[in-house]
């Protein structure tokens, strides 16, 4: 057991989000328990407790990381298209890409469990919202006339589209999809 004085609070909290990643990523949020983590990391429960509130906020953290890397992904696809159309086909081919070769951490994104629900932080929502963002500004672009409530609507329902397909093929092949992706 390591003792806490061996590193700083941000290095354990970074500890603990790296093996609740790693844990998620190879074997689904199924196994993601607040003991497993702590044998992981070699720090006892208490010790995650002192910097988290709950598994919750750990998943909640967890999934910011991957939103941040998917909007990653999606924003160097979009940054060598031109035209806006090619863009969003670009961006959907991308997230579908994402999604087969993350597949536990993507789906980590749409759980549901009642464990894990919470109310959305206001830094978790911008960071949803920044994916959405980048489709509404190409739906912009494809046409100027549309009002934003119609560039959102518009951008939301294509990205339900895509998701749509990820979600069906999740439904109906399991993750082992993605090798034929």
């Amino acid at each position: 057991m390591a003792r806490r004085s061996e590193h700083s609070q941000q290095e354990i909290k970074e500890m603990i989000l790296h093996a609740a990643r790693t844990i998620v990523a190879e074997e689904g949020v199924e196994a993601l328990k607040v003991r497993r983590i702590a044998m992981d990391i070699g720090y006892t429960v208490g010790s995650i407790y002192m910097l988290f509130d709950s598994l919750a906020d750990v998943v909640l953290e967890v999934k910011g990381q991957v939103l941040d890397e998917l909007a990653s992904c999606l924003s160097e696809v979009c940054a060598s298209v031109d035209d806006p159309k090619q863009a969003v086909s670009a961006s959907a081919k991308a997230y579908l890409f994402f999604a087969s070769q993350h597949y536990h951490l993507w789906s980590l994104l749409f759980d549901r469990q009642s464990q894990y629900e919470k109310e959305l932080l206001q830094w978790y929502q911008e960071k949803v919202d920044s994916l959405f963002a980048k489709i509404e500004a190409f739906f912009r672009q494809m046409t100027p006339s549309a009002t934003e409530a119609e560039v959102r609507q518009g951008a939301r329902a294509l990205w339900s589209g895509v998701h749509g397909v990820c979600a069906v093929v999740d439904r109906y092949f399991g993750y082992c999809w993605c090798e034929s992706y």
